[in-house]
């Protein structure tokens, strides 16, 4: 059964996912890194069924090709993502519907989590409700001074507990709860203060601050900056001893590996590694 972005394109989808555009996203790869632009502006880049399942494929395709180095999440227009579109849930009734939009959802947010490179969302305007959970769900986050954040489900009967999930996994409790309840926005300073975000920046340097964050990302064997990332996703949902007991295991791992072993011999011997990115 051909995938969405297959049958947007005859081409291989080795081929394809170089350069697309569709009614929802568009995709561009370069140089190692796919940046994947929300680009349905009529919606304000909601998150609709289509939405998620777009994103969703354009961010698990080809994810274990080692030349794959750093995934950027993007958008057209003044709005990253208004979160979900309402209007998918006008009918009460439809259950199915409504559940098979949130396990879209989380699928989402588990590729981003469980993919071997780091995915930045790079941030100019509003990010809302479940837009909101999708950037706090990527690894990092480099956001425009103009930028605003917010989860205001309860102002319109929908509390958003989903969006919530991420937000409070980033940001302190009181200003987690805050924005929950209040549903009053965040402002890009307040976004960097309380840690939902990496970096602010003019909007005129925001496409240079994400190059140079991949540009060192890059200059890391993906084999190991894949190894460390999986364990750091899996130790935060562990206790503090039993992480411990798990993190000696990957550290052992880590340093019989190739690369890693490379890295050693490379410091010791004062030259630049050469990392295969082979996984471990």
């Amino acid at each position: 059964m051909l995938s969405l972005l297959q049958k947007k394109c005859s081409r291989p989808l080795l081929v394809l996912c170089r350069h697309l555009h569709t009614e929802y996203i568009a995709l561009k790869e370069n140089n190692g890194t796919r940046e994947i632009i929300l680009s349905h502006e009529k919606t304000k880049n909601s998150l609709s069924l289509d939405m998620l399942k777009y994103l969703t494929e354009a961010i698990n395709n080809n994810k274990d090709d080692t030349s794959l180095r750093a995934i950027v999440l993007s958008a057209k227009g003044n709005v990253f993502s208004a979160g979900h579109n309402l209007k998918e849930f006008q009918s009460s009734g439809d259950i199915s519907h409504h559940k098979l939009v949130f396990e879209k959802c989380t699928e989402l947010m588990k590729s981003i989590v469980q993919s071997p490179v780091p995915v930045i969302a790079k941030v100019n305007g509003l990010a809302t409700a479940a837009g909101c959970q999708l950037v706090a769900t990527c690894d990092m986050i480099v956001c425009s001074d103009a930028s605003k954040f917010s989860t205001p489900g309860a102002n319109f009967g929908i509390f958003c507990s989903t969006p919530g999930i991420a937000v409070a996994r980033s940001v302190p409790k009181s200003r987690a709860t805050y924005m929950l309840f209040t549903g009053e926005p965040i402002n890009a300073q307040e976004a960097y203060e309380n840690g939902l975000v990496t970096k602010v920046v003019p909007v005129e340097q925001l496409d240079q601050e994400v190059e140079k964050i991949i540009d060192k990302i890059k200059l890391k064997s993906r084999s190991v900056i894949a190894l460390g990332k999986q364990f750091f996703y899996k130790q935060i949902e562990l206790g503090l001893l039993e992480a411990y007991q798990v993190g000696e295991d990957v550290m052992v791992h880590n340093i019989q590996s190739n690369d890693g072993q490379e890295g050693i011999k490379s410091f010791v011997e004062k030259r630049k590694a050469e990392w295969s990115h082979k996984t471990m």
